[in-house]
């Protein structure tokens, strides 16, 4: 398994907007994407803050997201949106319930 956590920060509130974004391109194909095995988006309490726990069947199955053309699409979309690029970190799961 391949982990990600990412946290976006939002221009002052843009944060529906970037959910907007996120709708339109990435949860469908997420939803339709064999390689994601859970995906969480969150808000933060911060009401300029975006968070991601993603969750991957393989490095390898991440990077090929990041190159479709939904991920593409939304990065050009929403990248005015934001405070600029998102902080990641690439975890290494132990164990995820659910998930073998």
């Amino acid at each position: 398994m391949h982990t990600i956590f990412l946290e976006h920060r939002t221009r002052p509130g843009a944060r529906a907007q970037v959910q907007a974004v996120w709708n339109k391109h990435v949860r469908p194909a997420v939803a339709t994407n064999p390689g994601h095995l859970a995906y969480i988006y969150a808000f933060g309490v911060d009401e300029d803050r975006i968070c991601a726990f993603q969750v991957y069947m393989s490095a390898e199955e991440a990077q090929a997201f990041l190159r479709s053309d939904a991920y593409e699409a939304y990065e050009l979309e929403v990248t005015p949106l934001l405070d600029g690029p998102p902080q990641v970190e690439v975890l290494q799961a132990k164990w995820v319930k659910g998930l073998s």
